[in-house]
């Protein structure tokens, strides 16, 4: 899997694609590691988190690199989005424990409330054009809930979804909690399909938000879409 400065059109990186052993054997890591994190106090949850938003701004210059040789960003817009992610990551360990705070719900039976758990491992489809922001949107509130996370980035930016393995390993949370799967889109039906994958968020075109969502349909699993798009709409003014 190559990296391609789409600037210079030089490769700045190539990295081994992970075989369907490979992917098979990381879902069960991962879905091992969802047994344990899933039980984990949130107290804990939250420092790490905390943790991880300041490694993103410690590293931001080698980040914000890496965002520009691989997806062509300006340095000043990389940076920015690299701050913007540790803002994500500061805003979920600061409020996730409050979000996630059971609700009473008034009814005629005897006691009812809202409450929130994890589910277990989700998978992100993530697309190029914000190769930090777009995942960083996804992991904080995922791992802050308890659930663990596979990313499979765009084939474009490999050392962008490696080096956000990195950090999250970097900041202290457990082995396997979140990892990156070098594939390419053809190969994640069977990972949709997979048993140990309770959930699945994409961010992308539509063709590829209808394949997602027929796949994981027909499975029943849960899914979030979010889809390009340039419906025009008019604004009217009463003067």
């Amino acid at each position: 899997m190559k990296a391609i400065n789409p600037y210079t059109g030089k490769v700045c990186g190539t990295y081994p694609k992970h075989t369907e052993k490979d992917v098979f054997q990381i879902i069960e890591k991962v879905d091992l590691a969802f047994h344990s994190w899933k039980k984990s106090d949130f107290s804990q949850r939250s420092s790490l988190m905390f943790r991880l938003g300041e490694l993103l701004l410690e590293k931001k210059d080698w980040l914000s690199d890496l965002i520009s040789s691989e997806m062509g960003k300006l340095k000043r817009e990389a940076v920015a989005e690299v701050e913007k992610c540790a803002w994500v990551c500061k805003y979920y360990a600061e409020n996730a424990e409050q979000f996630l705070a059971s609700e009473a719900i008034q009814t005629e039976a005897k006691k009812a409330f809202v409450c929130y758990q994890p589910i277990g491992t989700v998978l992100a489809i993530m697309p190029w054009n914000f190769p930090f922001w777009q995942v960083f949107r996804f992991v904080a509130p995922a791992l802050l809930v308890g659930n663990t996370g596979l990313l499979k980035h765009a084939s474009n930016v490999p050392g962008c979804a490696l080096a956000i393995e990195q950090l999250v390993e970097e900041a202290g949370f457990p082995a396997n909690v979140f990892r990156t799967l070098l594939v390419s889109g053809a190969d994640v039906k069977p990972i949709i399909e997979d048993s140990r994958i309770k959930a699945v968020t994409l961010t992308g075109s539509t063709p590829a938000g209808k394949a997602v969502a027929a796949t994981a349909g027909a499975v029943l699993k849960k899914t979030v879409l979010e889809l390009g798009g340039s419906d025009p709409y008019l604004i009217l003014v009463l003067m």
